[in-house]
């Protein structure tokens, strides 16, 4: 297993992801998404593997304009916003190669070999 946690050190679902692979004794690389974030090309595997980009988002982020934006922006130009604005991410992110997943969810996660 290859895991990659994006989050921030204060976000609460992070840390239980992070303890969650801790505890089992899996290895990880954490990466913070405050000082580095997804790459183009990590980002659009996530998206592919997720089911779309939509689910990325987290509608209960702090900045409500720019979660406006992205709801009501043309959908060519959604993809493109929401990689330069990342804060709109909802984390963590956990990538097992070409598996992933958003948010706390240690059911999946318990199923990747």
């Amino acid at each position: 297993m290859n895991i990659q946690i994006f989050g921030t050190k204060k976000n609460f679902d992070s840390k239980k992801a992070e303890r969650y692979f801790k505890e089992r004794g899996i290895k990880y690389q954490f990466i913070d998404m405050k000082e580095k974030g997804l790459s183009k090309g990590e980002f659009q595997s996530v998206c592919q593997a997720i089911g779309g980009y939509d689910k990325l988002i987290d509608t209960d982020c702090k900045d409500k304009d720019l979660l406006a934006l992205i709801t009501y922006i043309a959908e060519e130009d959604k993809a493109e916003k929401i990689l330069e604005n990342q804060s709109i991410i909802k984390v963590p992110v956990v990538r097992n190669g070409k598996q992933a997943t958003v948010g706390y969810q240690p059911e999946t996660w318990k199923n990747w070999k």
